[in-house]
């Protein structure tokens, strides 16, 4: 893999989520199959999985540990899984190990090994936020699509669906992130799992209560984490903590971006996690 400006890759980002996914490797054992599905399905609801020609071939970018990859596989033709980190492709090697239509590419999204208009579909999932130029990340994932080929992205947003509080609380919990992902390696696994026992664990136990009690827990901080197991906490705190080159949109941006890239009929999810868009390649 090249390291040069053209990859769009961050080195030193691709090497901490090496170390996230060789941590949390988000197998079987660990990571349940019940938030398997229920996380899947969050991302994948607006999927058109009818939309897909018979074996059909696809591309997961910035597979990570493979954890939706292992969901995708069984569906498709062949799945091609890339990651800008080599330890990850090694977890997502051991998690997949049973599927006979996978291909695995130590690559950047800036040098996709792949032809140009060769896929039926792609999806990136919670991965070029933490690219330096997301708007070039996602137009060099179009020319790899045929016209007509599915696209689904999850992208950090900039709460702006959210009230002023919320977006003040933030703003708070963003100097820590700061702080924390410009740390060595041990110090960050720590910090990030003491956030998730004293800050998701209380927060997710909390929103499960206020609903349990009648009341909606839709606007309350990490209420997506009511229903999760603690491992997935764990997993995110450190996702969420450890990463120094993060970037946030708006749907509007998210839309506009998709459509520069040669993207139409572009829809988006209205649930958690925001913002989950598919859009099909003109």
């Amino acid at each position: 893999m090249s390291d040069r400006p053209s990859s769009n890759v961050d080195p030193a980002v691709a090497a901490g989520f090496g170390h996230e996914w060789s941590t949390f490797q988000q197998g079987e054992d660990a990571f349940s199959a019940d938030d398997r599905a229920a996380i899947f399905d969050s991302y994948f609801h607006i999927f058109p999985w009818d939309r897909l020609p018979a074996n059909a071939v696809g591309m997961d970018v910035g597979c990570g540990s493979g954890r939706w990859s292992v969901m995708v596989a069984p569906r498709v033709g062949h799945l091609h899984l890339l990651d800008a980190s080599a330890d990850a492709l090694n977890v997502a090697r051991c998690n997949l190990a049973a599927a006979k239509n996978v291909t695995f590419h130590h690559a950047s999204v800036g040098d996709l090994p792949l032809p140009d208009a060769s896929l039926d579909f792609a999806f990136s999932l919670g991965v070029l936020h933490h690219v330096p130029d997301t708007q070039a990340a996602i137009s060099k994932i179009a020319t790899k699509l045929k016209p007509g080929a599915l696209f689904l992205i999850y992208l950090y947003y900039a709460l702006d669906n959210r009230p002023a509080w919320y977006r003040m609380l933030w703003r708070f919990s963003n100097i820590f992130r700061v702080i924390i992902s410009s740390l060595p390696e041990k110090p960050r696994l720590w910090i990030s799992q003491l956030i998730a026992v004293f800050i998701y664990w209380p927060l997710a136990r909390f929103a499960a209560l206020v609903e349990k009690l009648g009341f909606s827990a839709a606007s309350l901080p990490l209420e997506s984490y009511k229903d999760r197991a603690f491992y997935v906490m764990r997993t995110d705190a450190y996702d969420r903590f450890c990463t120094r080159l993060e970037q946030r949109f708006t749907r509007e941006q998210i839309q506009s971006m998709l459509t520069v890239a040669g993207f139409q009929d572009i829809r988006f999810s209205d649930r958690v996690p925001y913002w989950c868009a598919v859009g099909i390649k003109r």
